[in-house]
């Protein structure tokens, strides 16, 4: 693995870290063209009280703004965990070229590990997707905020 994709993930985890804070599930994400990034979101699902309030997704609308294009050809997504199903699909509808993902997501992955809607032969764009950057850190976040959640800590229940 390049030390540049994993440049690029520390800092998804810096954004995945601020959603821990905020008591969000800690999945963050950033957009990369040109070796600049263009967009960072977290998840604010919980903050906005918006099921579609995902990381990618918030990302992708950021992404779109700073190019004024809906289209995110020579745009690389780094996302701490695995893109679920809505999330793969708004990737392929943006035509992003490339997405490197930290943790698989063995219940909702949509992107190799449940379903593979990235590389469906069914649509007419194919996303790269490289999985398992820095698996072991952005799988650390997501286990500590559950176990967190499990046990009441940090003013999280299971309720």
């Amino acid at each position: 693995m390049k030390e540049i994709h994993s440049n690029l993930m520390k800092q998804a985890l810096r954004q995945a870290e601020r959603a821990f804070e905020l008591g969000e599930v800690p999945v963050g994400c950033i957009i990369v063209r040109e070796n600049k990034i263009i967009a960072k979101a977290y998840n604010q699902i919980e903050t906005l009280k918006d099921p579609t309030a995902h990381a990618e997704m918030l990302a992708l609308t950021s992404a779109f703004d700073a190019l004024q294009n809906k289209i995110l050809k020579g745009c690389s997504m780094y996302v701490t965990l695995e893109p679920c199903a809505m999330c793969a699909g708004a990737l392929v509808l943006s035509k992003i070229d490339t997405v490197y993902f930290g943790s698989y997501d063995l219940k909702t992955g949509a992107c190799g590990s449940v379903i593979n809607i990235t590389n469906n032969k069914s649509f007419n764009h194919k996303v790269k997707v490289y999985g398992g950057v820095l698996d072991t850190e952005c799988a650390f976040l997501l286990k500590a905020f559950f176990e967190s959640k499990r046990s009441g800590q940090n003013g999280y229940s299971v309720n």
